[in-house]
């Protein structure tokens, strides 16, 4: 099934190619350790493991444990919002006041994401858009969610708590050199950290990065592979390719 969101960095398009490379032999646990829009974990199967998902950024887990938890109260709260420059600049400065309910938190957030422009949280977009079809399509994502455990912690600790021999985590961290476009940032002693916290894993890994010489030279000794795919937009508004890498431990 799809994502109900955009996100920057977002895996809509290598979702299969991720979701190909799982291990044959299973596993008994599977952890998305930087959930953004989720497309690998809606692309996977559900089955009887344990499934994880996780991100630092507390509105966006707010919003998920809200479709899973209150549903239908949040569709209805959605139904009075607009496509309009002028609510998207409200849900905006509402969303950074204080007052709000989860629900009221969570409706402005799913707003704000959805009449971007290119899901950037921070201008109004002028394509076209549909606020109705997202609104209903959330009950999918209710049941989608309904055993999987959503989580708002730092990678590190995440990863401490929920790695075993026979779990699967899933990683895709702000990329190199990108990190400004991402909420809270993401520091050069972000990715140092998160390559000592790999390089200790009991279980097994899928990494997606974008192909630099830092990320090959950090990652050297692991399994690396180069897949190129469209990117959306580029810097002067066309379709180009971008190169990205999967990273493995097995």
């Amino acid at each position: 099934m799809n994502s109900f969101i955009a996100w920057i960095g977002g895996k809509k398009l290598l979702r299969k190619e991720i979701v190909s490379r799982f291990p044959e032999d299973g596993f008994d646990r599977y952890v998305e350790v930087f959930g953004g829009a989720g497309w690998v974990l809606f692309e996977k199967e559900p089955g009887k493991e344990l499934e994880v998902f996780n991100d630092i950024d507390s509105n966006l887990i707010n919003l998920y444990r809200c479709v899973k938890y209150h549903c239908e109260e949040l569709q209805k709260e959605l139904n009075w919002m607009a496509i309009s420059r002028e609510q998207f600049f409200d849900s905006r400065s509402q969303l950074e006041g204080r007052g709000l309910t989860d629900i009221q938190r969570a409706a402005r957030y799913l707003h704000i994401i959805k009449v971007s422009f290119g899901a950037d949280r921070r201008t109004f977009g002028t394509n076209k858009k549909n606020l109705s079809g997202t609104i209903d399509y959330l009950t999918l994502v209710q049941e989608r969610l309904k055993n999987v455990v959503i989580e708002n912690k730092d990678f590190e600790d995440l990863i401490k708590v929920y790695d075993r021999p026979r779990a699967l985590l899933y990683l895709d961290p702000p990329y190199h050199g990108t990190e400004k476009y991402y909420e809270g940032g993401f520091k050069l002693e972000d990715h140092l950290r998160l390559r000592e916290s790999l390089g200790k894993v009991k279980g097994r890994f899928i990494l997606s990065y974008n192909d630099d010489e830092f990320i090959r030279d950090l990652y050297k000794g692991f399994r690396i592979e180069s897949i190129s795919r469209n990117c959306g937009l580029t810097n002067k508004g066309t379709a180009g390719e971008f190169n990205e890498l999967i990273i493995r431990n097995y």
